[in-house]
């Protein structure tokens, strides 16, 4: 069942017993609306007016690499866009014009494939549930080959582990021409996972990171840290920047809002607490540790089919398939429903959410 056919069909179930367990909301921009900052007060993130000062992308590009504790000296290679998905399209473009094979998990963001797609490539795929499994090696070694990974990964619920990141440090070894794409928009932690920054120092990885899930403020400011190979791909970036309204808002982010992050962690956390203790204690046993205790979490993975969770237990989960072409029967739980908030809101001024975009899916 795909993500807009399970939305259908959760409507109907939910409008048929209101008494269901939604573990199936994905907006988190409609779930943690409060915590999203407001926008400067020249009104920089939208309108198409100038109003405001210039803002560099350089300056931006440096302000975000000392936030996550990387060189300052990498800011060359810091791209400045909107976010993850206009870093991958300028880079799948870009890969296209090389000729490169590349590789995308199959169960983790169906846009992947339409971004991939819309850039005339035909990428191949790998699953991730239950756990990460990569593809194996091509008879044709000299092609250029990108393995396109998210960590943390949605819907696994989790960092990569010190053996995955083993296996894929293992396959860039086996071929020169081999890189890494690397959607950390998950991690809301600085600076950056033990396992994404190991990955980077391979030296054959690219980072895509930005303020959509930090800071809530989707499609707006992102950064896609290029290889020390890879600035063929630079001139993309140089010649579709941000609009200056969405530099501003970056800028305010970055500066006055730094704790965001942490904030939306800690929402997030009281959810997921919440969740647990109103899932039936089978339910709650299946769901892996290591999904359970990540910090930001709202994705949890359980070897138990949707159906039957909500035949046998009342609980409402996206289907595996809802990711993607998953084999996997299991099903996926989240913690963004009305019935896992607090009982009031814990920070003043909230914006409204008549704009916020109306399914989880974009970055």
């Amino acid at each position: 069942m795909r993500f807009d056919e399970f939305q259908t069909h959760r409507q109907q179930q939910l409008a048929a017993d209101p008494s269901l367990l939604d573990a199936a909301e994905t907006n988190v921009y409609r779930a943690l609306a409060p915590l999203r900052p407001e926008p400067p007060a020249d009104g920089s993130a939208g309108g198409d007016g100038d109003g405001g000062r210039t803002v560099y992308r350089c300056d931006l590009a440096r302000a975000w690499l000392r936030r996550y504790g990387l060189p300052e000296a990498w800011s060359r290679r810091a791209m400045v866009g909107r976010g993850v998905r206009h870093g991958l399209d300028l880079l799948f473009r870009h890969l296209h014009g090389t000729g490169a094979r590349l590789w995308l998990p199959a169960d983790v963001y169906p846009v992947y494939f339409d971004l991939a797609r819309a850039a005339g490539l035909a990428p191949g795929s790998y699953p991730t549930l239950p756990a990460p499994v990569l593809p194996p090696d091509p008879s044709d070694g000299e092609c250029p080959e990108y393995l396109l990974l998210a960590n943390p990964s949605k819907p696994l619920g989790r960092h990569l582990t010190d053996a995955e990141c083993a296996a894929l440090t293992g396959w860039l070894e086996r071929s020169a021409h081999r890189r890494l794409l690397i959607d950390a928009v998950y991690d809301l932690d600085t600076p950056f996972a033990p396992g994404t920054r190991r990955l980077l120092d391979t030296g054959r990885a690219v980072l895509l990171h930005s303020v959509t899930k930090g800071w809530l403020h989707p499609r707006s400011f992102g950064i896609v840290l290029l290889g020390p190979d890879d600035t063929a791909a630079a001139e993309a970036f140089r010649g579709d920047p941000p609009a200056q309204q969405q530099l501003r808002l970056a800028e305010s982010l970055l500066a006055d809002h730094p704790d965001t992050p942490r904030q939306v962690a800690a929402a997030l956390a009281d959810r997921a607490e919440r969740l647990f203790a109103r899932l039936p204690a089978e339910v709650r046993a299946a769901v892996p540790a290591a999904a359970r205790t990540s910090p930001g979490n709202y994705f949890f993975p359980v070897a138990v089919p949707a159906p039957a969770l909500l035949a046998e237990h009342g609980v409402l989960a996206l289907p595996a398939t809802a990711f993607g072409a998953s084999t996997w029967p299991g099903s996926v739980l989240t913690s963004l429903a009305d019935a896992f908030a607090p009982s009031a809101p814990t920070v003043q001024n909230a914006p409204s959410t008549q704009n916020a975009p109306t399914v989880e899916a974009t970055r």
